[in-house]
């Protein structure tokens, strides 16, 4: 098994976004990771970036207001299915699409792989279609209201640590609290070791590590809750922790066409 981090561009923002409190008016310019995974039994991403309408008209694709909270900044050769070209995968080849969440900048890919299974919280579905005013802004509509997709909706708590290929390999971890239907995904490396993708439940290692919440947040309390889960993944049973947006972190690992196993 074969893991891949890939960077669809940057997000130009305020650390205080990222980090509640903390870093008012200061500069934070945060990566857009995706993932892919090569397993035996298929091809998997975790989250697909931004559209490639952001590239070409981020204005017109995200609204003025967001951009101005969360100025991205992308290439198209930048967009998940060229970056997947150069690591010689086509659309056709992914098997599986695990969308942590669907905002903006997770969704933005979504539709483009015709014979994916399609992952996803049916709380955050849910929620995708009528959030409340302060996350309305990042849902674009456009992006994941595909209902000709091959949609698999996970039950929350009731479907938690989800075992992907029934392997132990790839686990679908619940973890609300940056959205009512977040989810992470625990990889189980024969090398690297087991790691946790957390998408946008933990933006940096400052939140992991310290007492401090997310920029933007659904249920402070649940997002309490997730960050306790990866605490005790790490602590426990020596679970990696990688965190979704984070500028310190990110270039430390090995991007793509590099990989870990």
């Amino acid at each position: 098994m074969k893991l891949y981090m890939f960077e669809c561009g940057t997000l130009k923002s305020q650390k205080h976004l990222f980090t509640m409190g903390r870093g008012i008016g200061e500069p934070f310019d945060v990566p857009v990771p995706f993932f892919l995974i090569e397993h035996e039994k298929g091809k998997v991403l975790y989250d697909t970036g931004n559209a490639l309408e952001v590239a070409r008209d981020k204005v017109k694709h995200w609204g003025a207001a967001v951009v101005a909270a969360y100025d991205p900044i992308m290439t198209e050769d930048q967009y998940v299915v060229n970056q997947l070209k150069k690591v010689g995968v086509k659309p056709e080849e992914i098997t599986h699409v695990i969308f942590s969440h669907l905002h903006l900048d997770h969704a933005g890919g979504c539709g483009e792989f015709p014979n994916a299974i399609y992952f996803v919280q049916r709380a955050e579905m849910q929620y995708a279609y009528v959030p409340d005013f302060y996350q309305a802004g990042a849902y674009i509509r456009a992006d994941f209201a595909k209902p000709d997709l091959n949609w698999y909706l996970l039950e929350g708590d009731k479907e938690d640590f989800y075992d992907v290929f029934g392997d132990g390999k790839l686990k679908i971890v619940f973890t609300p609290g940056h959205t009512p239907g977040h989810e992470s995904l625990l990889i189980n490396l024969d090398k690297w070791g087991p790691t946790l993708l957390t998408g946008d439940s933990c933006y940096t290692e400052e939140i992991l590590n310290e007492n401090v919440l997310p920029g933007l947040v659904y249920s402070p309390p649940d997002a309490v809750k997730s960050i306790k889960t990866m605490r005790n993944l790490r602590r426990v049973h020596g679970v990696r922790i990688v965190t979704g947006h984070d500028p310190v972190a990110w270039p430390k690992f090995k991007h793509a066409p590099e990989y870990y196993e």
